[in-house]
């Protein structure tokens, strides 16, 4: 049974804030972080990512950006990335992990989920939908999986 989620991008200001965020309001009680790849340690969530989100009824307050590392992922049942290169990454610092990595759009085909930073706020707003769209492929997934396990 998964019981973790790491989401992962690159600078943890714009994507895996959001991802993080929709997949716990989708799944309370599932441990639910995120962190980045070339992470801005320290920072806020972007504010054109955060304003995208707040439309779509999804708040990044309160977020601080952190760093990937092998051993903090060590830590997580599942690790969901934004794009194939960072599982890419990923798997070549660290090939364990590489049964538990996949793309956040791994059911909406699999294809990445776009960059949003230092782009148009429509741009931000575009890619706050995708998110929303392959969380939601997620939480079906994994609530059905909790539905299915033994108490």
């Amino acid at each position: 049974m998964i019981g973790s989620v790491l989401v992962v991008c690159v600078g943890n200001i714009c994507r895996s804030p959001a991802g993080e965020r929709a997949l716990r309001a989708g799944l309370p009680g599932l441990r639910v972080e995120s962190a980045g790849l070339g992470a801005l340690v320290g920072h806020a969530a972007d504010a054109d990512a955060a304003a995208a989100a707040a439309a779509c009824g999804l708040s990044l307050d309160g977020h601080v950006a952190r760093q990937f590392t092998p051993a903090l992922a060590a830590g997580y049942d599942l690790i969901l990335v934004m794009e194939p290169g960072h599982r890419a990454q990923i798997i070549r610092e660290a090939p364990q992990l590489s049964g538990r990595t996949l793309l956040f759009d791994q059911w909406c085909g699999g294809q990445g989920i776009a960059d949003p930073y230092r782009k148009a706020p429509e741009f931000h707003a575009r890619v706050i939908d995708d998110i929303l769209k392959a969380a939601q492929t997620w939480i079906a997934k994994l609530d059905k999986k909790r539905d299915k396990a033994p108490r």
